[in-house]
Order: C-alpha cells, then sequence, then structure tokens
C-alpha cells in the first residue's frame, strides 16, 4: 500500500470531510477492484459521491470512467491536490 503521511490524509479530509480510516479502506478496496469494468467504477464513484457529499452528474460520471478506462488518469497523487 502506499505510504502517506499524516499531511497528505489531513487535506484530503479537509477538502472531503472523509477521515483517514476510511480512505484507507477505500484505497484497499480500489486495490481489489477491477478498475476496467464499468459497473464497478459507476458503483465507486456513486460512493464517493456519498462519502463526500457531493452530487456527481452522469456527464461527470461518464467522463471519470473513461479516463480511468483510458488510462488518462494523473500517476502523480500530487496533481489532485
Amino acid at each position: 500500500m502506499f505510504n502517506f503521511s499524516d499531511n497528505f490524509f489531513n487535506k484530503v479530509e479537509k477538502k472531503t470531510n472523509v477521515g483517514k480510516e476510511t480512505i484507507l479502506e477505500l484505497a484497499d478496496k480500489l486495490q481489489k477492484t477491477d478498475l476496467k469494468n464499468e459497473t464497478t467504477l459507476r458503483e465507486i464513484i456513486q460512493q464517493l459521491g456519498q462519502m463526500t457529499g457531493k452530487e456527481v452528474s452522469k456527464e461527470k460520471e461518464d467522463k471519470i470512467i473513461n479516463a480511468v478506462v483510458n488510462d488518462q488518469v494523473p500517476k502523480d497523487i500530487n496533481k489532485f491536490f
């Protein structure tokens, strides 16, 4: 698993209101998931939306899935912040 500092988790929690333990549980689930499976990705996206209290439109969901399936997601996690 990744070795992130508490500073990383604090940044994520500030932006999402999702705690470290929940993040680690989700990361573990993602590592065991086929991220090329569209149905699974849609479930994960909806779960993340619920966790963060943000609504994810169908259009945005489609863009996320397209990016993940086509390997267009940045490899550098710092680009997300």
